[in-house]
């Protein structure tokens, strides 16, 4: 068992205003991002990757884009992503904080 401490964490930036630190057992990891860029006039561009997915929007609004759909989320809400899936999110408010979990582990963001 592990634990990480919210003000112990490691941030690192990835993107302009966008932080991310996480955790991770063998099989399963979570991300927290937090998005400090918003609103954005665009959704950031579809990606895909060949992990399971399953996002909490713990603060803000976003845009979720699936299968070409989008979908207003906030505070609460949740959303999954089968593994090789374009998706995508587009900022609503001027501070998101998303909780990703993902198997297997995503080897890039180590």
């Amino acid at each position: 068992m592990g634990t990480l401490k919210h003000n112990e964490a490691t941030r690192e930036m990835v993107g302009t205003k966008r932080l991310r630190y996480l955790t991770h057992t063998d099989n399963l990891m979570m991300a927290v991002i937090d998005f400090n860029d918003g609103p954005t006039s665009e959704p950031d561009p579809p990606h895909d990757h060949p992990h399971e997915q399953v996002t909490y929007v713990a603060a803000g609004e976003i845009l979720f884009f699936y299968d070409g759909l989008p979908i207003r989320l906030g505070p609460g809400d949740m959303y999954t992503v089968p593994p090789n899936i374009p998706h995508s999110i587009q900022l609503l408010t001027a501070h998101v904080r998303l909780v990703d979990t993902f198997t297997p582990l995503r080897q890039d963001f180590l």
